[in-house]
């Protein structure tokens, strides 16, 4: 099976390093040539949780080098999902599958409207990663992926995948509900991102102080209608509860979205908090909580150059 994996960031990242170690036919794909010498030259450096270790990969940004693929990995930011697919699109081919590993919802919708949605796979991996610096990262955290298609299909394909990540070290498992999957970790990233974002505090300690627990709560139960009311079942019974247990379990992390505010970075709030808006619009459910920390962290972004220090 030949991969590509789309995005040298930290999660595209730790996948290249493992899965070159078990399995030579897999390329990093990246639109910038001068990082695609450096880790050409140096390899991709993990350090953290796996201990430290170095991998060289077969990195490109010549998509004729590579030619069509089996399974093609976007892993960049939600927001640039559109110009991810268009820009590989022609590693595609007849029988090619493409996963979304990507934080929040709405990127599988977007890649089905560039290579039709029978091509489509959707997954929800909670290995944690960090990126240090261009071709070194951190990883900070071991966790399940979770990968399956949104009609429950399960071709030979997907069981193939399944084993070269495990053989690559990242424990995998196929859902016949994905949906629900991506739902369920959607509703954890609503409860903690923003807030997160917003304070500067780890994720730990937004439920210390009574203002962000409550936020926390408002975000969460309003996204939770939300689902119910699309009928979607979530994989835990007491949602508060487990957004509540994933912040003391990551007590001393810096979520994605505080290290792109740390950055003066754009943040995925339009696909976490604002697909939850967008969503309950349609349907007629209010979510004003949600609307604010939407509004709150796009006031942050247009304002990068004017805040203090």
């Amino acid at each position: 099976m030949k991969i590509a994996i789309v995005g040298p960031g930290a999660i595209g990242s730790l996948f290249a390093s493992f899965i070159s170690k078990v399995h030579q036919d897999i390329w990093l794909i990246d639109k910038k040539e001068l990082r695609v010498k450096l880790i050409q030259e140096k390899g991709i450096i993990v350090e953290g949780v796996s201990g430290k270790h170095q991998a060289k990969v077969n990195i490109t940004c010549d998509l004729a080098q590579v030619g069509k693929v089996d399974l093609l990995v976007i892993a960049v930011k939600a927001y640039d999902t559109k110009q991810a697919i268009e820009f590989s699109r022609s590693l595609v081919g007849e029988d090619s599958l493409v996963l979304t590993l990507q934080n929040g919802i709405g990127n599988a919708e977007i890649i089905s409207e560039a290579v039709g949605q029978e091509k489509v796979i959707v997954g929800v991996t909670n290995q944690g990663a960090t990126l240090i610096s261009d071709g070194h990262i951190n990883h900070a955290g071991i966790g399940e992926t979770i990968i399956g298609r949104i009609d429950g299909k399960i071709p030979v394909q997907l069981r193939q995948i399944r084993e070269i990540f495990n053989k690559a070290g990242f424990e995998t498992r196929i859902s016949r509900d994905i949906k629900g999957i991506l739902w369920s970790k959607l509703i954890i990233n609503v409860g903690i991102n923003a807030i997160t974002a917003i304070t500067r505090l780890n994720n730990g300690k937004i439920t210390e102080f009574e203002g962000t627990r409550r936020v926390l709560e408002s975000a969460v139960n309003e996204a939770v209608k939300v689902a119910k009311k699309k009928r979607i079942k979530l994989i835990y019974d007491d949602p508060l509860a487990k957004v509540e247990a994933v912040c003391e379990a990551t007590s001393t992390n810096i979520s994605s979205m505080l290290q792109d505010v740390l950055k003066n970075k754009k943040t995925e709030i339009d696909f976490i908090n604002g697909a939850i808006t967008r969503q309950a619009q349609n349907l007629g459910i209010p979510t004003p909580v949600n609307n604010i920390l939407v509004d709150l962290i796009k006031t942050i972004e247009a304002t990068y150059a004017l805040q203090l220090t």
